[in-house]
C-alpha cells in the first residue's frame, strides 16, 4: 500500500534578513519565492523505487502552494523527480544547464513561486551565491521554500517529504 509521508518534520522558520546575495551579488527579487530539492532517490542515472515513490510524494508536499514554474537541469534523474509534478501542474519542466545556475534561476523566477530540482553540487552554488549560511537541502527529501517579501528580506522554511 502506498504510504505518503508529507512534511515529517514541523517548518523551522528562519528570519534571514535582507539578502544582499553572496560574492556574486545574486539575490532573490522582492516578492520571489524559491522551492529547492534535491532529486529523489537514485541508483546511477534511475530512480529507484523509493525514489519514484519520493518523486510522488512531492505532489503532496506541494499542494495547495502556488507554483508558477519547475526547473531542472536537464539530467534523467532530475526530470523523472520532477514528471510527477509537471503532470499534476500540467507544466512543462524548464531546463537551465547544471553549472551555475544560480543567475538564471533568479532571472526566470523574479517575482514568482518556483522550484529547482536539483543535485547536491548545483543546490550548494545556489546556496553559496546566494550568501545563505543555513544548511542547504542537500538530503533525499529535503525541501527548501525560500520567500523574499518585498523589502527583500528572505524567510526559510525547512521541511521533509516522501518515504523515510
Amino acid at each position: 500500500m502506498f504510504r505518503r509521508h508529507l512534511l515529517l518534520t514541523a517548518p523551522a522558520f528562519i528570519a534571514l534578513g535582507a539578502c544582499t546575495g553572496g560574492p556574486l551579488g545574486l539575490a532573490m527579487a522582492p516578492n520571489s519565492v524559491l522551492i529547492v530539492t534535491r532529486h529523489a532517490d537514485r541508483e546511477g542515472e534511475d530512480l529507484t523505487a523509493k525514489g519514484r515513490q519520493r518523486a510522488r510524494a512531492l505532489v503532496a508536499a506541494l499542494d495547495g502552494m502556488p507554483l508558477d514554474a519547475i526547473y531542472a537541469p536537464g539530467i534523467k534523474r532530475n526530470l523523472d523527480t520532477a514528471a510527477p509534478l509537471a503532470a499534476a501542474r500540467g507544466f512543462a519542466v524548464h531546463r537551465i544547464p547544471q553549472e551555475a545556475p544560480t543567475a538564471a534561476l533568479m532571472q526566470a523566477g523574479a517575482g514568482k513561486s518556483v522550484i529547482w530540482i536539483g543535485n547536491k553540487g548545483n543546490i550548494a552554488t545556489i546556496w553559496e551565491d546566494l550568501g545563505l549560511s543555513d544548511p542547504a537541502p542537500l538530503a533525499y527529501g529535503d525541501l527548501h521554500i525560500l520567500r523574499s517579501d518585498s523589502d527583500g528580506g528572505l524567510t526559510l522554511d525547512r521541511r521533509r517529504y516522501g518515504p523515510d
